[in-house]
């Protein structure tokens, strides 16, 4: 019987909020599930489109349901660098700056998987090195090198 008077209570008001509430989330779903985003590119790009509180509850519930998790962000978009690019752990660092990641995130991926990625610096040193051989003298390199975010002692 409690339930049927909490139900009645209901107004129209709350039911139109629910509603709004369901449609801004379903568009906020479709756009995180098409391509795996983070909690900045959601904001930005639901900013003004979304009232403000409630985009930010949408963004909690998504978080709670780890649809949109800034860790795991990092550590796919790094794989996909280190797969198809030759890029300096500085400018992997940079890239995801600009995603919106936190740095905290992205200084505690870097330094739990240093000695990989450190491997992999090395590794595009030696494909620069290959691709630039004929074209650049040594220091001509090592500036090359050192603009690109790659460490001077490797």
């Amino acid at each position: 019987m409690k339930i049927i008077e909490n139900f009645n209570n209901i107004n129209k008001i709350d039911i139109e909020k629910l509603k709004e509430l369901d449609m801004q989330k379903t568009k906020v779903f479709k756009y995180i599930t098409y391509k795996k985003r983070t909690e900045q590119e959601v904001r930005n790009k639901f900013k003004g489109q979304i009232e403000e509180q409630m985009l930010e509850e949408i963004i909690e519930y998504f978080k709670e349901a780890k649809y949109i998790d800034d860790y795991e962000f990092v550590e796919k978009q790094v794989r996909e660098y280190m797969n198809l690019k030759t890029m300096s752990i500085t400018e992997i660092k940079y890239k995801l700056l600009t995603k919106g990641i936190d740095k905290n995130i992205i200084e505690n991926y870097i330094s739990k998987n240093e000695e990989e990625l450190e491997e992999y610096e090395k590794k595009c040193i030696e494909k620069i090195k290959l691709k630039k051989a004929g074209t650049m003298e040594e220091q001509e390199l090592k500036q090359y090198l050192y603009r690109k975010g790659y460490k001077i002692n490797i």
